[in-house]
Formats: C-alpha cells, sequence, structure tokens
C-alpha cells in the first residue's frame, strides 16, 4: 500500500513530539517534511537521522512555513499535521483554509495519539495564552512539594533551537548546564528559575527518553507546559492559567481553549493588576466550557530588587520575548514595577538594532519596552546594541532571569520578579489531597 504522505506544520516542538510518538515508526505514513514558524533561523535545516528512526535514513527537511502551499503541491501531501500553539481561532481556520485548498486534509492530534502514560504521577501546569504565569505557578507547586520532602522533577516543554541530536535529553541541574547546552535567552527565562531552588529539570527533543530518565529520580513529575501547548504527557492534575489582561483570549486561542477545557483547576491569574470586570468575563468564560474546574483567583505580586534606584530616573524596560511577540501583550512585569516606582520609562524602538527592530516591525502592538529576544549570538548582540543606544539612568529586567549573563551591557540595572499568591488557600489545598491520594 503505498504510505500516505504527511507535512507536519510546528516550531520546533509540538510537531517534532508529534512525529516521535506516532510517526516516527509508523509504516502506514511518509512525513515528508516539516515547516517551521515562530523561531528565527529554524527552517533550512534537518531533523536528523538519529532522531527520525529508521524509516528515515537521511532524516526530514525544515522548511519555512511561507512555503506551505508550494510543498503540498510539490510533494503531492495528503495531510497536513498542525503542531505548535498560541494562535487565534481565526489565524487557525486560515491556515486550515490554504491547506483544504491546496488539496491536502488538514489534521490536529488530540490527547489520546500524543500524550505518554506515565508511572510516575504528573501535575500539568498549561496556559490560555504565553506569559499568563505558568512558571511562577510551576514554582508554587514545586515549593509546596519539595516541603514534603518529595522528589520533584520538572520537566519543560521543549525549545530545541541549535543541533537537535545533541539536544535529544537534556538535565539541567546546575547553572553552568545552561551554558553547556548553550542555551538561548528563552530557554535560560524557563530553566534558570528551577535550576535556582534546586529542582532537577529536563527537556529537549525525544520525550519518551526524556521521561525514562526522570522517572528515576523523581517522586512526581512536574509538567512545565510552554507556549500554552497540551502537556506531552497524562496527567493525574492539570492546572491551567489564564490571564484578564488578555479576557475572551482563554476561549479565542488554540490549544489554550483545549486547555481550559482539559484542566481540574483554573488559575486566574494577575488579579491584583487586571480590572473586576475583565477577571469576571474570564471567569463566565471558564464556567462555561468547564463547569467542573475549580477556579482560583491569585495574585501576581510583582517586587524591584531596589525600587528606590528607578523612582525619577530614565528607565529602559526589558520584558520576556515571548509574552510580548507571539503572547501579543504590549508590555510585562517590569513596565508595572517600573511605573509603580515612579519611573520615567523610554521607548526603545527608535533606538532598536538589526534583529530587534525588525522584532518590532513584525510585532508593531508592543508598547514602549524592550523585548529580550536572544535566539542566536547575532540577536543577544543586537539586543545589547540596542540597550547601549538608550540613553538611560537604568534598566529595569523584567525577564525571569539575571539578564546580565548573557547581554554584558555597562548601564545599571535592577530586576523585576513576581510569583504567585493563593490568598484563598484553595491551591494548597488540593495539592495536599493529591499527594495524600497518589503519593
Amino acid at each position: 500500500m503505498e504510505r500516505i504522505k504527511v507535512l507536519i506544520m510546528g516550531a520546533a516542538g509540538r510537531d517534532f513530539h508529534n512525529f516521535n510518538v506516532y510517526y516516527r515508526d509508523n509504516e502506514k505514513y511518509e512525513v515528508v517534511g516539516f515547516t517551521a514558524t515562530q523561531i528565527p533561523n529554524i527552517e533550512g535545516r534537518l531533523y536528523p537521522a538519529s532522531l527520525a528512526g529508521e524509516l528515515y535514513p537521511e532524516g526530514i527537511p525544515i522548511y519555512s512555513e511561507d512555503d506551505l502551499v508550494e510543498l503540498i503541491k510539490e510533494k503531492q501531501v495528503n495531510e497536513v499535521v498542525f503542531a505548535y500553539s498560541d494562535i487565534s481561532h481565526q489565524d487557525l481556520m486560515h491556515k486550515a483554509s490554504a491547506v483544504i485548498a491546496a488539496g491536502a486534509d488538514f489534521r490536529m492530534f488530540g490527547a489520546n495519539n500524543s500524550m505518554i502514560d506515565t508511572e510516575v504521577p504528573v501535575i500539568a501546569i498549561c496556559a490560555a495564552r504565553t506569559g499568563a504565569g505558568k512558571s511562577q505557578t510551576t514554582r508554587f507547586v514545586a515549593e509546596f512539594l519539595t516541603k514534603k520532602n518529595l522528589r520533584v522533577v520538572a520537566i519543560r516543554h521543549p525549545m530545541p533551537y541549535g543541533d537537535l541530536a545533541a539536544q535529544k535529553i537534556q538535565r539541567y541541574a546546575e547553572l553552568k548546564d545552561m551554558d553547556k547546552y548553550e542555551c538561548t535567552i528563552e530557554e535560560r527565562e524557563e530553566y534558570e528559575p528551577h535550576i535556582e531552588r534546586g529542582n532537577v529539570l529536563y527537556a529537549g527533543v525525544d520525550y519518551g527518553c526524556i521521561l525514562e530518565k526522570a522517572e528515576k529520580e523523581a517522586d512526581v513529575i512536574l509538567w512545565d507546559g510552554g507556549n500554552n501547548d497540551l502537556p506531552f504527557y497524562t496527567p493525574d492534575l492539570m492546572i491551567t492559567v489564564v490571564d484578564p489582561h488578555r479576557a475572551g483570549h482563554e476561549i479565542q486561542y488554540h490549544p489554550g481553549e483545549a486547555n481550559v477545557r482539559l484542566a481540574d483547576i483554573v488559575i486566574v491569574n494577575k488579579v491584583d493588576t487586571a480590572s473586576r470586570e475583565d477577571i469576571d468575563l474570564v471567569i463566565s468564560n471558564v464556567k462555561k466550557v468547564n463547569p467542573k474546574a475549580e477556579v482560583i483567583e491569585c495574585r501576581s505580586p510583582i517586587t524591584l530588587s531596589n525600587p528606590d534606584a528607578v523612582v525619577g530616573k530614565r528607565v529602559l524596560v526589558v520584558e520576556d520575548g515571548p509574552t510580548l511577540t507571539h503572547g501579543e501583550m504590549a508590555y510585562g512585569a517590569g513596565y508595572i514595577a517600573a511605573k509603580e516606582a515612579g519611573a520615567i520609562i523610554v521607548d526603545p524602538r527608535e533606538m532598536a538594532v538589526g534583529s530587534i527592530a525588525d522584532t518590532f516591525k513584525k510585532y508593531p502592538h508592543m508598547g514602549p519596552i524592550l523585548p529580550a529576544m536572544g535566539y542566536s549570538p547575532q540577536q543577544i548582540a543586537d539586543l545589547t546594541a540596542t540597550i547601549e543606544k538608550c540613553n538611560v539612568d537604568m534598566v529595569v529586567i523584567g525577564t525571569p532571569i539575571d539578564l546580565t549573563r548573557v547581554a554584558k551591557f555597562s548601564k545599571p540595572s535592577v530586576r523585576a520578579s513576581y510569583d504567585l499568591a493563593d490568598d484563598s488557600g484553595k491551591l494548597e489545598q488540593i495539592l495536599q489531597e493529591f499527594v495524600a491520594e497518589k503519593l
């Protein structure tokens, strides 16, 4: 029987996972390529033969998503599988329409074909949008479990932007491990907070192999979801974070709405800086699609390492990149903290250099902040040059990492940090019940 020709649309994460768990050894299908978007410099590479398996001795090419329609026709593709996240329902259906009009079927994987069962209990932390507060929620859960003397291992959604074969399995236990694996700024933003708190963290490309390693040193696994994707492992408890600063998005984006529908707990985060009207709208939407979920309102208190240093000063605010770009936020925690402290925020857009200037053009919704883009040494150099060009007294670092470790700029800086605060105590109560039942 002739194999069904498949093209997988991705962004160096879910696409590779779907291939690994469903297509790699499946003789019914022939994956003719991946397309890539969202992440710079991914297209033009290969998914290597060492990861692709015996059916693909030459590896699998990775193309730009811009070439999608031409690829369908050129390679006589039967099915296109959509495999990335944080996209509006409307934009998703535009892509589906393009695929259908080009002659292929359009497919998306559900939980049964993409989640791996585990022997160790899994708590999954996901979100409706990028930047909703997954990481701080994961830290909250990890700290609770650690205090119970449980061995907690976090497994992070993939961000393999370098040598894919070398990144098959990555284990992080020390800060120097991020240098070892040549992590991008985005990776550091997710990994560093775990490492600083003493948590072991895994990431990489092959999440079946990662699970085998992680289960040997874990009493409980935390799935630290990225880019509001679905979990890669079947969760025993699923927490989904929603953001009232983007009220309505919890039912307007894929697969964010699916995460809301799957959730046992929905955290309505940032209630201390959102309007009551937006909070109530989010809660109403959540209850419509998932009336069984426990809805918990949480604060996201933001603190500056030295608030007095920015009072009345001209400051440049550097924020978490993905939250601003495909997360579609105009500002982040650093901006809020700087405003509340009485700083004068300087707009960096006219000073932007190289790829940073390109980022502002691509995402015009951003406010007077600087996204911490750093997917390559050149982009980190562009980020550093942009910071140096800005006429400011201070840099407010709103990313979750110490940016000065990777961007060597001369200006003094302060850091904005943020945590999850549950005044109701409901989250701890549910976690306590989970521990009693599962562990």
